[in-house]
């Protein structure tokens, strides 16, 4: 196997070989395989049962197809990819994938091969709002922002089994008694989970929501839940 090969993470103590192996070694359930900014690492690992992100450990974003895939008996990660890899099926936690995207007033394109996966916006990172559509979209090979929009952006499955269920808390506040958009991609619903403004916030009133994200008014500030 040519390349530079990680380092092996066994989640179990059961999993532990004794010193020098043998055909009957089990494969660690979860593998960390790091690289720098210019190699392509590749880690050993069984991926006839397919292979999932579990957890990113860089600042890098690590996509797949772009800074990690799979190829013959490894998982292979570059461009500063550090994460760890778990065979599917295993228990492993999921994490989400995260691709960050910043407009500083123009289109900007941030290229990511999606494979026909879909894309929410995870959190608005900048005041001027954002909003699908109108300052974010995405297509085959891209993420794309315009008008000041800057946001993390998750990327589902690409099997079509959606993103990540698991509620996305946000923080929307209204200063100075004015109106403020925080972008945020809404399946279902918003729940305020805690209120931290002086200043009441009632639904319909000083806060609300649709699918693309919470609004606060008059003074209200609060972090709230999107799922």
């Amino acid at each position: 196997m040519k390349g530079v090969f990680g380092l092996l993470l066994l989640v179990s103590p059961s999993l532990l070989a004794a010193e020098g192996g043998g055909p009957d070694t089990p494969a660690p359930l979860v593998v960390r395989c790091e690289s720098g900014e210019m190699e392509r690492v590749f880690c050993p690992m069984d991926v006839s049962r397919g292979v999932q992100m579990v957890r990113q450990l860089s600042t890098r974003d690590c996509i797949r197809e772009t800074s990690w895939g799979v190829e013959g008996d490894a998982i292979w990660v570059s461009d500063g990819c550090r994460a760890e890899f778990a065979r599917r099926g295993s228990n492993s936690r999921v994490s989400r994938r995260v691709v960050r995207c910043e407009s500083k007033g123009r289109y900007e394109s941030c290229p990511v091969v999606l494979r026909g996966a879909p894309v929410r916006l995870l959190r608005q990172q900048s005041v001027l709002p954002c909003r699908e559509g109108r300052s974010w979209g995405y297509d085959r090979n891209e993420i794309w922002v315009s008008r000041g929009c800057q946001g993390q952006f998750e990327v589902g499955a690409e099997d079509g089994s959606g993103f990540v269920d698991v509620p996305r808390r946000v923080v929307c506040e209204s200063k100075g008694g004015l109106r403020r958009e925080c972008g945020v991609s809404v399946t279902r619903r918003v729940t305020l989970v805690e209120q931290l403004s002086s200043a009441a916030c009632r639904e319909g009133d000083s806060w609300g929501w649709d699918r693309f994200g919470i609004w606060v008014d008059k003074g209200c500030r609060a972090e709230f839940s999107a799922d």
